[in-house]
C-alpha cells in the first residue's frame, strides 16, 4: 500500500494540498448552510463578512467549499444569522475534516497501537516535534503550501501527539540520528525548544528515546527510516518512507525484515540514559 510522502513525519500523512475526500463533502455541506442562512437573512457576502469580522473573500471561499471555516466564523455566523445553534453545531465535523484524510487514517491506526518503534534518519519523528519545528518543516515544502495548508497540517500533527496521554499507554520507542538533533530547523530558538521537548518526552515511563551517533561504525539502518507498529489484535505492520511515496506493509516476511533491522538499530544506538545525556550536551552547545 503506497501513500503520499510527508517530510519529517510518518508514512501516510500526505503532501496532498487542498480539501480531499470526505473533507470536501463536509466543506460543501457547511458552505451550503452558510449560504442558505445568509440569503434568508437578506445579507450579501460582504455584509455577512462585515457583521462577523471576516472579509468577503473568506465568506465566498467558505460558501464555495474552498476553505473550511474556523470555529469563531461558525459561532459568529450562527449568532448574526439567527441559526439557533445549527451552524455552531457543525464545528466538530469541521474540526475533523480540517485534518488531511491520510492523517486521520493514521491517527485511527495509532489508536489501536500497543507498541510503536520508529527510526528517523533525516528529521525528527512527527510525534516528537514541537509545533514550531513542525511549522518550519511544512514551510520548507516545495511546491510550497499556502498558510492555510500549513496550519492544517501542523494542527493535525499536534493532535496526533495525544497518543502520549492515552491510557493504557502504548510503548513508544524512537531512535534518532545525531544529525536530526543538530540541524537547527526554524532557527536557534525553535531548535532549543525542540531539544528541550525531546528531554521532556524521554522522561516518560512508556517512552524510550535513543540516539544513533555519527561515529557508529556498524549501522543496521542504512536502508532509511522505518516504523514497526504492533496492534491490539496481535498484528504487526511495517512502514517505510521514500522521497515521494511511503509504504505501509503487512506481509509477514517484509515486516520481519523491518523488525530485524530495527532491533539491530536499537542495539547499536546509545542507551536511553546515554541518549538523554547526549541531547543535554547538544542543548548546552546551542
Amino acid at each position: 500500500m503506497r501513500m503520499a510522502e510527508n517530510d519529517g513525519d510518518e508514512w501516510g500523512s500526505g503532501w496532498d494540498s487542498g480539501l480531499e475526500d470526505d473533507s470536501t463533502t463536509v466543506a460543501r455541506a457547511v458552505g451550503r448552510q452558510v449560504k442558505l442562512w445568509r440569503e434568508a437573512a437578506g445579507l450579501t457576502q460582504t455584509g455577512l463578512g462585515a457583521a462577523i469580522g471576516y472579509c468577503e473573500e473568506m465568506v465566498s471561499a467558505v460558501e464555495r467549499a474552498k476553505r473550511l471555516p474556523q470555529p469563531q466564523f461558525l459561532d459568529n455566523a450562527d449568532d448574526r444569522l439567527g441559526a439557533g445553534g445549527k451552524l455552531s453545531a457543525m464545528k466538530e465535523d469541521v474540526k475533523q475534516a480540517r485534518y488531511p484524510k491520510k492523517v486521520r487514517d493514521l491517527a485511527k491506526l495509532e489508536s489501536k497501537l500497543v507498541e510503536r518503534g520508529a527510526y528517523g534518519d533525516h528529521n525528527l519523528d512527527g510525534l516528537l516535534q514541537t509545533e514550531d519545528y513542525a511549522r518550519a518543516l511544512f514551510a520548507m515544502r516545495r511546491p510550497a503550501f499556502s498558510e492555510d495548508e500549513i496550519d492544517r497540517h501542523v494542527a493535525a500533527r499536534m493532535a496526533r501527539q495525544a497518543i502520549f496521554e492515552r491510557r493504557p499507554a502504548p510503548t513508544l520507542t524512537f531512535v534518532q540520528e545525531e544529525a536530526t538533533l543538530r540541524r537547527p530547523l526554524g532557527g536557534r530558538a525553535v531548535w532549543r525548544a525542540q531539544l528541550e521537548r525531546l528531554l521532556e518526552v524521554g522522561q516518560l515511563r512508556h517512552v524510550t528515546l535513543q540516539v544513533m551517533p555519527l561515529d557508529c561504525e556498524e549501522h543496521g539502518g542504512m536502508g532509511g527510516e522505518l516504523r514497526v507498529l504492533k496492534l491490539k489484535d496481535g498484528k504487526t505492520l511495517g512502514a517505510t518512507n521514500a522521497q515521494l511515496t511511503s509504504r505501509l506493509m503487512a506481509d509477514p516476511k517484509e515486516v520481519q525484515i523491518l523488525e530485524l533491522r530495527y532491533g539491530m538499530i536499537r542495539s547499536q544506538a546509545l542507551t536511553p540514559r546515554e541518549s538523554l545525556a547526549f541531547i543535554e550536551k547538544v542543548l548546552g552547545e546551542t
